[in-house]
């Protein structure tokens, strides 16, 4: 039986990453998406060993679909709730819908996603690794996504905990900002925000999609055998203190 890793928004920067850093350790990488023609050109792209499958991770009704068809190629022994996204950048300008939005996809995905593949991560004794956030750590901006990424962590745990028994692993990796397609109207609004974004980081940088991509892999390896319920910052940083911030408050040449 093939050893499946499945990704899901895997059509995006991180969710490509990731999918292609997984190869390494699986049999299979199913990479699924709402965007089927996004999906199906990444896995073009990389090659042998990629397949893509149509996927709206809000459907309850395709997470089941989906779950049905890795089940007739293998079992998937690493499941990676990718899918994200965001909607208001305030509390003031979030509506209802915005707040709706975030949640299915942020958080109740991630749900929708391991309930329907849970029988194979039990069989597999497999792991589940969540892509959360800083922003449901602390205040950044976009309180909805915030709000569910949080939500994200906590589910993270109450996998860990109670489906421990049946050998599961679940943990959380929590990006700080990372250059994808995603910023691209921030950064035409102003091309400096990764410049001044990255004055706020103590390694003076932002993440990359692959620096989420190797935490994820670890987290899904041997190597992380004994860790569950975490959530693993990979945010240059930033979650650890504002350098830019501690520069301001000390008056010191030395931050």
């Amino acid at each position: 039986m093939k050893r499946l890793a499945l990704v899901t928004g895997s059509a995006g920067d991180i969710g490509r990453a990731i999918a292609r850093r997984l190869k390494a350790d699986h049999d299979l990488v199913v990479m699924t998406d709402r965007d089927l023609a996004a999906a199906t050109e990444a896995a073009a792209e990389f090659g042998a060993g990629f397949v893509a499958m149509q996927h709206d991770v809000t459907d309850p009704v395709s997470c089941a679909g989906v779950a049905e068809a890795t089940a007739r190629i293998g079992q998937v022994a690493t499941l990676v709730n990718n899918a994200g996204g965001v909607q208001a950048a305030s509390l003031q300008s979030t509506s209802v819908a915005d707040w709706q939005a975030d949640r299915a996809l942020n958080l109740d995905a991630a749900f929708f996603v391991f309930q329907a593949l849970a029988d194979q991560l039990k069989a597999t004794q497999g792991s589940v690794v969540n892509i959360a956030s800083v922003n449901g750590m602390a205040v950044f901006g976009h309180p909805a996504y915030a709000a569910a990424k949080a939500g994200m962590i906590h589910l993270t745990r109450m996998i860990a905990v109670e489906y421990g028994r049946y050998g599961i692993r679940a943990n959380a990796v929590a990006p700080g900002t990372v250059r994808t397609r995603a910023w691209e109207a921030r950064a035409a609004n102003n091309p400096k925000v990764f410049e001044e974004a990255a004055a706020h980081y103590p390694l003076g940088r932002i993440t990359l999609p692959e620096d989420v991509a190797e935490a994820v892999a670890f987290l899904a390896s041997p190597l992380a055998a004994a860790i569950t319920g975490i959530c693993l910052p990979v945010d240059c940083g930033l979650t650890a203190g504002d350098l830019a911030q501690a520069r301001t408050f000390t008056q010191s040449p030395d931050y």
